[in-house]
């Protein structure tokens, strides 16, 4: 490919809004075009890389016996009221009405249209188990669309869909997704791990997040040090906490004191001259249902924090949001003295699961400038203790091991959701006793495009792009000194041809731009392999410089030799 007919519009500066080096890179080097807020076109350079990640991608799947499909990215918003998320969903899904009124939506994922692809069709479990797949567009209105690639609107993705005739197919195919998924990253050169995560608006009963580590990452992850766990914050567990601070103890038992202006944490845990460890913190929150709000308690230890995603999981929320004052007060807290013992009738409240059994705990006594003391976290609903805390760097895993901090990127998240669409939409087959029975279902899926991001992310420096081989737009960039010595032309050609017939893609910068423009679109677009043609040629020789580290050498101009120290190795 000759740089002169190829569409590569590069800039010297970045837009003043693209924070991170992967946003700046990608504009910079042609390789993306923002058209509006979260909206972005794909320029040649982009779509080859696109296309190569695609492609690894679609063979882990087809090799994992995946089938794919299309599916339809407008979708009727019935199928959406049939599982019951068209209303609980949020104000990320792009509502829509064509000519005659009908309610459409722009999809952000498709459990639906693929359950319904499904339903009546695939009738019995000797047609099971089966997985489809697709790669395609999404659209999800992000609030705050950022960082280019990494957090748009849409989005190119690829999403499959497992349908199973038992729970324990289902793990089955949810642990070969994990291991194909680990073939798909292995190959696109990231560093990445998988962990446990929250399973949010897809819902279901576990998930798996896969991470990309990067300094630029959205998402706080906790590793174990024996490396044997890893976590979103959103879902990390720990092993209870323990302390070496002396217990308080009340000879009376459960006592009230008059505990004036100890509204907090700290002003309790001073006056009873105690460690927070022992006191009981209440964290209240609205919580935004599908229909309703509602002020709900969330009890934790004294010197924990709240995990605000555990508490919209724990009270089946779709957000959470601050209370103020006048809504805590109308709904039966008081606040700065709440506490689980003596909540009025009919107020929601939760216990985090490491303070059930605790003893001669210090809490609110739901009573303006009053606490308790000798409390026993007991007699409480089974359903009332949740997993609620944070956990944080230094908390120790459950396995053992100490956790510690560290970012990542998601790039694939894999879910097991069990019944929770086909039972919604009725989708259902006959066992082997003829028994109608909904699916069991697994759900997987893959930013496709904002992996072309996180490559970038993963590996540039300042000058630009440092690709990885697999997903490079070209494999081979020649760099013609000067367009107007002919001998170097004749080469750099013979050169192209010689190395596209063995497999090599190529591209040939045999433009009249200065020396030093080339050598800057070289580095910025970070092709793997550069050849400069230059005055070395007249005595034999050319350099070969390897984008990543700018490693150069001199090497002999010859183009067998070339060939054959450039063509793929496999």
């Amino acid at each position: 490919m000759r740089f002169s007919k190829f569409y590569i519009p590069t800039l010297k500066e970045a837009p003043k809004d693209a924070l991170l080096p992967s946003h700046q890179l990608l504009i910079r080097a042609g390789f993306i075009q923002q058209i509006g807020s979260g909206l972005y076109n794909f320029l040649p350079l982009g779509k080859r890389v696109l296309r190569k990640i695609e492609n690894i991608v679609r063979e882990e799947m087809d090799k994992a016996g995946a089938n794919e499909v299309g599916l339809s990215f407008v979708v009727p918003s019935e199928l959406w009221k049939q599982s019951g998320r068209f209303y609980k969903f949020g104000a990320e899904m792009l509502r829509l009405k064509d000519r005659k009124e009908n309610e459409f939506l722009l999809a952000p994922t498709h459990e639906e249209s693929i359950t319904d692809l499904v339903k009546n069709r695939v009738t019995s479990y000797k047609q099971l188990p089966l997985n489809l797949y697709q790669i395609g567009l999404k659209f999800r209105d992000e609030a705050r669309p950022r960082f280019g690639l990494m957090r748009c609107r849409e989005f190119v993705m690829k999403d499959g869909y497992s349908f199973h005739a038992s729970a324990a197919d289902m793990k089955r195919e949810f642990a070969a997704m994990q291991e194909a998924y680990e073939r798909i990253f292995t190959r696109l050169g990231l560093n990445f791990c998988a962990v446990e995560a929250d399973s949010g608006a897809i819902g279901g009963s576990g998930s798996r997040e896969f991470m990309v580590l990067a300094q630029n990452g959205e998402d706080d992850i906790l590793i174990s040090e024996r490396g044997d766990y890893a976590a979103n914050v959103e879902a990390a567990v720990r092993k209870p906490r323990t302390t070496n601070e002396e217990r308080p103890f009340s000879e009376q038992g459960l006592s009230k004191f008059a505990t004036p202006n100890c509204a907090t944490i700290d002003d309790v845990a001073a006056f009873f001259h105690v460690s927070p460890f022992f006191c009981i913190k209440a964290v209240l929150k609205k919580m935004i249902f599908a229909e309703s709000e509602k002020v709900v308690a969330f009890f934790v230890r004294g010197d924990d924090e709240l995990q605000e995603k555990k508490a919209i999981n724990a009270c089946g929320a779709i957000d959470i949001t601050d209370a103020s004052a006048d809504e805590v007060a109308r709904a039966g807290f008081v606040a700065g003295y709440c506490g689980p013992v003596g909540l009025k009738a009919g107020t929601e409240f939760y216990i985090d699961r490491e303070l059930k059994g605790e003893f001669e705990m210090i809490c609110g006594a739901n009573e303006e400038g009053f606490h308790l003391t000798g409390v026993k976290v007991v007699n409480f609903a089974e359903e009332r203790y949740k997993d609620l805390v944070a956990v944080r760097a230094g908390d120790e895993a459950v396995g053992g091991g100490v956790l510690r901090l560290t970012k990542g990127i998601e790039v694939g998240h894999i879910f097991q959701l069990g019944q929770k669409y086909s039972e919604a939409m009725r989708a259902e087959f006959l066992d082997e006793f003829g028994k109608s029975q909904p699916f069991w279902m697994g759900c997987y899926g893959i930013g496709v495009s904002r992996l072309v991001a996180v490559a970038v992310e993963s590996k540039h420096d300042e000058k630009g792009c440092v690709w990885n081989e697999a997903i490079a737009p070209f494999g081979v960039h020649v760099v013609v000194g000067n367009a107007k010595d002919e001998a170097a032309l004749k080469f750099a050609f013979e050169l192209e041809r010689a190395l596209e017939a063995a497999g090599v893609e190529v591209l040939v910068d045999e433009t009249n731009e200065r020396f030093g423009v080339k050598m800057a679109n070289f580095e910025l677009i970070g092709v793997p392999t550069g050849i400069i043609v230059g005055k070395g040629l007249a005595e034999g020789r050319v350099e070969l410089v390897k984008r990543d580290g700018l490693v150069k050498s001199v090497v002999e101009a010859d183009v067998e030799k070339l060939v054959a120290m450039l063509r793929p190795k496999n």
